[in-house]
């Protein structure tokens, strides 16, 4: 797939933030300085993005859908004061996996856990 200007443009600006970002955020940090986006164009873009496999769809409970360029297994903690969500490496989530195959006599072919807590700049400023 060839990639038109603005699609660059949303794969770049994902590609260089930290942070998990919706639909709607990317539009208005964007926005700014490319008047021609629309919010349409944002949510084609993502979608097309993550079809393709270049970046991740987070479809976590009870949030919008969010937007992550880290393509590898991971789990996720969603704070419960500030709403941010952050990539979380557990060790031995293979043989967690493994085991829960074992289990349910299933083929798990892939996963998502997502943790709630208070993520540790909320657990700072308290």
């Amino acid at each position: 797939m060839k990639f038109s200007k603005q699609r660059e443009l949303i794969y770049n600006y994902i590609m260089n933030s930290c942070e998990h970002l919706t639909a709607d955020a990317i539009y208005a940090d964007l926005k700014a300085e490319h008047p021609e986006l629309s919010l349409g164009t944002v949510y084609r873009n993502l979608t097309q993005l993550s079809e393709i496999g270049k970046i991740k769809k987070l479809s976590l409970p009870h949030q919008v859908d969010r937007f992550d360029k880290n393509l590898e297994p991971h789990s996720h903690l969603i704070c419960e004061v500030c709403g941010c969500v952050n990539d979380v490496h557990v060790p031995h989530t293979e043989q967690f996996l493994d085991d829960a195959s074992k289990y349910t006599d299933a083929l798990i072919t892939s996963y998502q856990i997502t943790f709630y807590g208070v993520c540790s700049k909320c657990r700072k400023d308290n």
